[in-house]
């Protein structure tokens, strides 16, 4: 008797059904819990101080950029903004010890104007830089300027 043979063996039949299925909600799933990057600019506005610091009693020199990223140390224009003149200015300035740098920009200064200061800055060995900032009193109206030491 020949048993093998009288038994035909059924191809197996996968259905696609359940498996699209299955993939359709992973794709739901990943599409409501992926996060999106959003690109947003922030509107800065520069700190006011609130409270006066004391004068410092040595010397000090005083570095103002305009909105047009001009230089001026110790109220005298630069003729460019390069940074080998930056450099002998701010030598010529300070003599042969590292005075601290008081730091005036205005609110339209651009951003790589400081930035390339306070590199030539640090290049010559300054450590000691302030920033000078609107100080509003809101009792009198009075403004003055305050300044925040970095060091």
């Amino acid at each position: 008797m020949n048993l093998r043979g009288a038994k035909r063996r059924e191809e197996p039949d996968v259905t696609l059904t359940p498996l699209i299925d299955v993939v359709f909600l992973l794709l739901i799933f990943f599409m409501i819990s992926t996060t999106f990057e959003r690109n947003s600019e922030l509107a800065i506005k520069l700190p006011e101080a609130t409270a006066q610091s004391e004068p410092s009693k040595e010397s000090t020199i005083e570095v103002s950029i305009d909105g047009e990223g001009r230089y001026y140390i110790n109220g005298k224009r630069l003729l460019n903004t390069q940074t080998t003149t930056i450099k002998k200015a701010l030598k010529k300035a300070a003599g042969s010890k590292f005075p601290p740098l008081i730091l005036t920009a205005d609110e339209g200064t651009p951003y790589q104007s400081l930035v390339t200061f306070m590199d030539v800055a640090r290049q010559l060995g300054f450590v000691r830089l302030r920033f000078a900032a609107r100080l509003v009193d809101d009792d009198e109206g009075v403004e003055t300027f305050a300044y925040s030491p970095v060091e």
